[in-house]
């Protein structure tokens, strides 16, 4: 018999299909070759844990958590009586006081490392399997690279020179690669895939790596260079988007479709996490920001952790008529909706309760129990009875795509009337009219639109250090951050598994 093909299963069984991998209730285990992997059935359900792997991003202290919390956007406060203080974990993620030691690091890390090393093993599979088709190892190929880059520009975001693994059979301590070189290995990996991707927008692709995916990486990459690279991009962050908007994704006229509960018909979307509310490993954003009670005026059931919630200047820099406020945040009060009777109300103001200083580090304290508006972005499906959440986390979507190439127009100096439309574009949908257009967009009106348009959606750490604010102080930060922590440390964790790594400039050496 033939070597065996191993499907490796996440999180306890790949029982719990979703929309994006193209699978039944079928559970493959381990079959031989010639007997598995040609149809393109097989060969979703090898890839399965490749797509499964996106959900390493959705934690509080991972890529989700980190982009919003280390930015002025989120914090996850320590509650009376020290609930949410965790060692201090989320304390250091707001005040930037992290080291290579601290428990929110490794996490981050090891979902991006543990994501590659899967991606990996699944290629070498697929290398040596017979049953393919030529076109469809292409495009699986292509689909499993760009998830690979993906990953990898997760790494060059977040630590910027890490380890390069592309071969699942070296075993060699990998030794650190330059952030630079990272870079051009994305850049690379992207323009050599991107002619083997599907284009089309559909059901079908719904939830694939797909050239939409890869152009809008691209973009991203592009629209960073200068940070990362020490070279700017414009024109290829312009150019990458364009190729983006040439294919058949639109800009849904309900801001709210975006993130309702079935919002796998979203054609805005680029690229999701998908779940379903019967996966055991589901989006449980839900339990990380609602108050114990809160479901009770929601309608369904549930026993939420009462964690993460949104700064208060954050929350109070929307305007009132702008839809995106009360369609992200959760506060005022909430009522039983049989009874009426008050269950709790959520403030957006946020003080540390007098007194609890005096038991934390650095003037960290506590906050009450209702201290914090909640996200509300995702719809709550009510009647819910103790399950994850139906709806898909956004990775990448449309409006994202028109921010950045008037960001990109903008910063080269280069047609502000179209920067200015695109931009107004999303203003409109916000607003429900042309009221609060720019007539001639700025740097600064493309920041505050970024935020308020995306908050809560990978993007907020990364925005605020490509226009320069997140060094500077702010709430429950009161001093400047320095310059070195932009990357944070490789963790130590790591390094004790691999002594060839090289600590980032700035924190003490291994």
């Amino acid at each position: 018999m033939k070597t065996h093909i191993l499907i490796y299963i996440i999180a306890g069984g790949l029982i719990l299909a979703s929309a994006c991998t193209d699978l039944n209730e079928t559970v493959y285990d381990t079959l031989p070759e010639d007997e598995f992997g040609s149809s393109i059935e097989e060969i979703s359900a090898i890839v399965a844990p490749a797509y499964l792997s996106l959900r390493n991003l959705s934690s509080y202290d991972q890529a989700w958590g980190w982009a919003d919390i280390s930015a002025d956007i989120m914090i996850a406060p320590t509650r009376v009586g020290g609930d949410w203080w965790d060692g201090g974990q989320y304390m250091v993620q707001t005040m930037h006081s992290w080291d290579a030691r601290s428990l929110a690091i490794w996490p981050l890390w090891n979902g991006a490392m543990s994501a590659i090393a899967t991606i990996n093993k699944i290629i070498a599979s697929l290398l040596t399997n017979p049953q393919l088709e030529v076109e469809l190892r292409e495009r699986t190929m292509a689909e499993l690279r760009g998830l690979r880059a993906f990953w990898y520009y997760q790494l060059i975001d977040y630590f910027g020179n890490v380890p390069l693994v592309t071969n699942y059979e070296d075993k060699t301590l990998p030794e650190t690669r330059q952030r630079a070189q990272i870079y051009q290995f994305i850049v690379t990996e992207l323009l050599e895939v991107i002619p083997h991707l599907r284009a089309d927008v559909t059901d079908e692709s719904y939830g694939k790596f797909t050239k939409g995916a890869a152009f809008t990486l691209l973009a991203k990459m592009y629209l960073n260079a200068q940070e990362w690279t020490g070279t700017a991009n414009w024109q290829g962050a312009i150019s990458a988007c364009d190729s983006v908007m040439l294919c058949d994704y639109e800009i849904e006229p309900v801001w709210k479709t975006n993130f309702q509960v079935h919002n796998e018909t979203s054609r805005e979307i680029i690229l999701p996490i998908c779940y379903t509310n019967a996966d055991a490993w589901g989006n449980v954003l839900h339990l990380y920001t609602l108050g114990y009670t809160d479901p009770v005026a929601l309608g369904f059931a549930g026993e939420p952790w009462n964690g993460v919630c949104a700064l208060p200047d954050f929350v109070n820099s929307f305007l009132d008529d702008d839809i995106r406020k009360r369609g992200s945040f959760l506060y005022g009060e909430l009522r039983d909706p049989s009874s009426g009777e008050l269950i709790v109300d959520h403030t957006i103001d946020m003080t540390i309760i007098p007194g609890s200083e005096t038991d934390y580090p650095n003037g960290w304290g506590e906050v009450s129990m209702a201290a914090g508006a909640r996200i509300n972005k995702w719809e709550f499906e009510k009647g819910m009875m103790n399950t994850s959440l139906e709806n898909d986390l956004i990775i990448f979507r449309l409006a994202d795509i028109y921010l950045m190439k008037a960001e990109a127009l903008t910063r080269l100096g280069a047609d502000n009337a179209e920067a200015t439309r695109l931009v107004n574009i999303i203003r409109e949908r916000a607003f429900g009219s042309d009221s609060h257009n720019y007539t001639a967009v700025s740097l600064a009106d493309i920041y505050s639109e970024r935020r308020f348009e995306l908050a809560f959606e990978f993007c907020g750490r990364q925005d605020m250090i490509r226009f320069g604010t997140f060094l500077l102080p702010r709430m429950f930060k009161p001093t400047t951050t320095e310059s070195y922590r932009k990357l944070l440390p490789i963790p130590f964790d790591a390094w004790q598994a691999n002594n060839k790594l090289v600590q980032n400039p700035g924190y003490p050496a291994f």
